[in-house]
């Protein structure tokens, strides 16, 4: 079965691991013999009908619509068509027209008359009043309407003089959409009829899929857009590029990326930065600088992007002076350093308990005129909390007031492992309380953090709210901190409460692993 038999996206991945080769895609080629494009015809309008639509399209000319208004009443598919067609080398009339439609009476408005002005439109490289045309009618939609949409489309190709750029349109617009398998059918449907979308749309179909986090599909896809010999781009590449890193296989990128200029592409700054990214982020971060050093030898300069995707994968290799030595070279190239530059090499200072280097960069930030967010602020406070400079931290989370700036969860979890680190579980439990009043949903770590402080400083009382909290949530403490709490409780000759406790964390279903009644119970 040949690859454009298909008709649904379940079946890509199938088609594309069939994919034929280059000597099979020139014999498909030559034997694809499209459907022959239909042709239906409109009725001529008669009597009243041709009275009407004569006297609308004249009004339409002269721009009365005083006189249109009181057309309404009349209005009918039948003749909202003809009029369309009798005005449609005049897209801006056709539009107004269709407008008024909407406004006037939408109930008289079918597939047909919207496929009516979508050609117009689309003749007249109006793409972005098509898609919201195509939007309106498809997100309601039933399961049915894409192919009856293509069918409206279809049959009124020929009537309208059409250009294939409107089914390109219709293909692109399920894309935008993200409705992935309208998108493939359209695809099809296109393929049977001789059509074939733009690489531009095939572009944003697999840009949509790798952001949807269906980078397997967007390869089949491109797998499918040679095969049906769509002239792809350095844009394509670069997106098959970022689809291998994306699915781990950074070997497969270096591939493609190796045979761009085979291919008559030279690989730009985006096709670096995203092989770049792909070896950080799968820890060859040599790899990564040696492409820096590459693209620099072929005439392109390393951008912001470059910079800062090189200085998280320093950072996170915990190499903080190789780091700083990038942003410096950022600096002597002409490259300014944006919130991300500075956020990455703050978050890291402050996670090496280095406050005094983030306040630094911090300052410097702020001289350069650079915008600080809540990371920013984040990064800063729990650089403090962690050293036991909740003071400072405090004074930070006045200044976001002043900033517009909302705290969030991450604020909240820093400030609270400071006063944690203070052995303050108290003061702890109250900010998770104005956490929760936030509306900030704590995390497991921070929870954890607080149970543990509870028990290392005696208070079993607050050790146990914390644990009911947990168990709301459904997260499992660690079984030697809840054994440390059981043992505290039963010291204090609370022995019915630990019973209460293990009944209800094994309820949960989350009793800790390695434990159970017999060892939470075992003092």
């Amino acid at each position: 079965m040949n690859s454009f038999q298909f008709r649904r996206i379940s079946t890509l991945l199938d088609s594309a691991k069939k994919a034929p080769n280059s000597s099979q895609s020139k014999s498909i080629r030559r034997n694809w013999d499209p459907i022959p494009l239909p042709h239906r015809t409109l009725a001529e309008p008669r009597g009243q009908d041709l009275d009407y639509v004569n006297v609308a399209h004249s009004h339409l000319v002269h721009s009365d619509w005083t006189k249109l208004d009181k057309l309404v009443v009349g209005l009918t598919p039948f003749r909202i068509k003809h009029i369309l067609l009798k005005v449609q080398k005049d897209y801006v009339i056709s539009y107004e027209f269709f407008k008024w439609v909407q406004l006037k009476n939408p109930s008289s408005l079918t597939l047909e008359t919207h496929s009516i002005i979508v050609h117009v439109l689309t003749k007249n490289h109006k793409f972005k009043s098509t898609e919201s045309i195509l939007r309106k009618i498809l997100e309601p939609g039933s399961i049915d309407l894409p192919l009856k949409l293509f069918d409206a489309v279809l049959h009124s190709y020929r009537m309208c003089e059409s250009s294939p750029r409107v089914f390109d349109a219709l293909f692109k617009t399920y894309a935008h959409m993200k409705k992935f398998r309208n998108a493939t059918d359209t695809f099809y449907w296109m393929k049977d009829y001789g059509f074939l979308p733009t690489v531009e749309s095939c572009n944003a179909y697999m840009r949509v899929l790798i952001d949807s986090n269906r980078a397997d599909i967007a390869l089949a896809f491109y797998k499918e857009i040679r095969t049906s010999r769509i002239l792809s781009n350095v844009y394509t590449l670069n997106m098959v590029v970022h689809a291998h890193c994306k699915l781990g296989k950074v070997e497969k990128a270096v591939e493609v990326f190796n045979e761009m200029e085979n291919m008559g592409f030279s690989p730009n700054v985006a096709t670096y930065n995203t092989l770049i990214a792909g070896q950080c982020s799968h820890g060859v971060l040599s790899a990564g600088m040696t492409l820096k050093c590459m693209m620099e030898k072929n005439g392109l300069s390393p951008d912001v992007i470059t910079y800062n995707t090189l200085i998280h994968g320093l950072c996170k290799e915990g190499k903080l002076h190789e780091a700083n030595k990038l942003l410096s070279e950022m600096r002597c190239m002409g490259v300014a350093p944006n919130t991300v530059t500075y956020n990455t090499l703050i978050n890291w200072y402050s996670q090496h308990a280095s406050s005094e280097m983030g306040g630094r960069l911090f300052e410097e930030m702020q001289k350069n005129g650079i915008e600080a967010d809540i990371l920013t602020y984040n990064a800063l406070i729990l650089g403090l909390c962690k050293e036991g400079k909740t003071r400072k931290a405090a004074y930070l989370v006045k200044e976001l007031d002043r900033k517009n700036l909302v705290p969030n969860s991450s604020t909240f979890s820093a400030l609270i492992s400071g006063q944690c680190a203070r052995k303050n579980p108290d003061r702890a439990f109250q900010l998770y309380k104005s956490m929760i009043r936030s509306g900030c949903r704590p995390n497991e770590p921070t929870l954890k953090m607080l149970l543990s402080t509870f028990c290392e400083n005696g208070d079993y009382d607050g050790a146990v709210q914390v644990l009911r909290e947990m168990l709301e949530r459904s997260i499992t403490p660690d079984s030697a901190i809840f054994s440390e709490l059981c043992n505290g409780l039963h010291q204090y000759g609370k022995d019915e409460m630990v019973l209460k406790l293990s009944k209800e964390v094994d309820a949960k279903h989350v009793m800790p692993e390695g434990s159970g009644k017999a060892k939470s119970l075992s003092f």
